[in-house]
């Protein structure tokens, strides 16, 4: 007996791989010490020449400041017969100037996503609580050097 679905698996054009990046607003980023390999989601958007992403301070934000190599990787998934995946590799750039962040920051909002910063840390000394000052989050963008996307759709 013949099925009546027909599976194809198959590469994306470089077209439908845009087309991924700017639909979506989450991610996998992938990063590496010269020993671990670390995975960590991350919202972003997509501007058209790079992902910007944003953190708090710590251990993914560490990693990648010594080694600026990144794989970023994007899903859209319907069902597991019905599925696309992108892969970006590139470098990771700390977005450092105050214009940019701020620009990276308004494209942020214009996506409905919001940034983060960690709450105040409050420590006690001699009985009595102090805020200390809020953590600005990190805002970085990865320069594309490659990107290839597959995917797997039923009756295709």
């Amino acid at each position: 007996m013949q099925s009546k679905y027909f599976f194809m698996i198959g590469c994306l054009t470089s077209e439908q791989v845009e087309e991924v990046l700017k639909n979506n607003l989450f991610g996998h980023i992938g990063c590496n010490d010269g020993y671990n390999t670390y995975v960590y989601p991350v919202n972003y958007v997509y501007d058209g020449k790079h992902i910007i992403c944003h953190s708090q301070h710590g251990a993914k934000t560490a990693v990648m400041r010594e080694n600026k190599r990144v794989c970023f990787q994007v899903d859209e998934v319907k069902d597991f017969m019905n599925w696309k995946s992108v892969m970006v590799l590139g470098e990771y750039h700390e977005i450092v100037d105050e214009r940019e962040r701020y620009n990276a920051m308004k494209t942020f909002l214009g996506r409905m996503l919001y940034i983060k910063t960690s709450k105040p840390v409050l420590q006690s000394t001699e009985g009595k609580a102090e805020v200390h000052a809020t953590s600005k989050p990190v805002i970085f963008r990865i320069s594309m050097e490659e990107q290839s996307g597959r995917y797997e759709s039923e009756n295709a």
